[in-house]
């Protein structure tokens, strides 16, 4: 960096990530490939996955409990380090599982939610 002629090194800068209370994530796999089941070791007789990320990540047990009291699905993956939730089961009840977590996270603990996806 030159400044008035002379050059002087930038100062170091140093970033924090400081997470609210969020849901960066909310998406619904139909018809997932049996690949991807093989891959994160689950069983391959569910037709759906529901994927969440969530910050702070310990939510993700709150998320967890939810999700599985909300309807027919199996928890697949649980990350209390990531933030990370996949849930199993089928089309329908994935969708509602995903819903009641994204809607009792926001109305309960005040998160911010994405709307839902679909692939």
């Amino acid at each position: 960096m030159v400044v008035n002629g002379s050059t002087k090194k930038p100062e170091r800068m140093i970033q924090e990530y400081v997470p609210g209370k969020q849901v960066t994530l909310a998406h619904i796999i139909a018809s997932p490939d049996e690949d991807i089941y093989t891959k994160l070791g689950l069983d391959d007789d569910h037709n759906a996955l529901g994927i969440l990320t969530i910050t702070p990540s310990e939510a993700s047990i709150i998320a967890s409990d939810i999700a599985t009291k909300a309807g027919n699905v199996k928890l697949g993956f649980i990350d209390r380090f990531s933030g990370s939730v996949v849930i199993c089961g089928d089309v329908s009840d994935v969708e509602s599982a995903l819903n009641q977590v994204i809607t009792k996270l926001q109305t309960i603990l005040d998160f911010s939610v994405p709307m839902i996806t679909r692939t």
